[in-house]
């Protein structure tokens, strides 16, 4: 998907960029709406959640494409936009998992979805530190956004979670086998 939207994502890159906003600001306001997303969330507030995340997921798709077409990447952003992106999916979890208190079936969804999340994002991370390339796998950040705005949307909220519950966990299986294969291969 990410691929189909790259070139309108450059040229709205290009004009935010000369606007004079920088990718890490653009990072933290991203990080701010989906934490209110969050908050939405709890409160059970979930069609004004799912509308929320989806402007919230505008920003983490524009201040990497931001960075790149102005020139302004930079190692350190890359790594401030992961960890704030980790602290998000984390906020957003933890409010769907105070959101169904006392719902243990939904809960356990939750956990198993947001361990899956984060496990996607480590094992590539953890790759990538070994020197092997690992972008391979079916629910990258962008589908789990869309899984869940989709769910908070329609009120499908428990079938979107088992949905990332077995599509994440799925995926950090995939690239820990794609590793394996890397490496193993030399």
């Amino acid at each position: 998907m990410r691929e189909r939207t790259e070139g309108v994502l450059s040229r709205v890159a290009a004009v935010v960029g000369r606007s004079g906003v920088t990718p890490n600001v653009l990072t933290v306001a991203g990080f701010l709406v989906i934490a209110v997303a969050a908050v939405l969330i709890v409160s059970g507030r979930l069609v004004a959640a799912g509308v929320v995340l989806g402007f919230g997921g505008l920003f983490d798709a524009l201040d990497g494409a931001v960075a790149r077409v102005n020139g302004q990447a930079s190692r350190f952003g890359a790594f401030f936009d992961s960890v704030l992106d980790r602290y998000a999916e984390a906020f957003l979890f933890g409010g769907l998992f105070l959101y169904f208190a006392g719902d243990r079936t939904a809960q356990a969804l939750t956990f198993a979805a947001l361990v899956g999340s984060l496990m996607v994002s480590y094992t590539r991370a953890r790759a990538e530190g070994l020197g092997a390339e690992c972008r391979v796998g079916l629910f990258t950040r962008l589908e789990r956004v869309l899984v869940l705005i989709a769910g908070l949307l329609t009120g499908f909220l428990v079938p979107a979670l088992w949905v990332l519950a077995v599509l994440t966990n799925f995926t950090a299986v995939q690239r820990m086998w794609h590793v394996w294969q890397v490496t193993r291969e030399g």
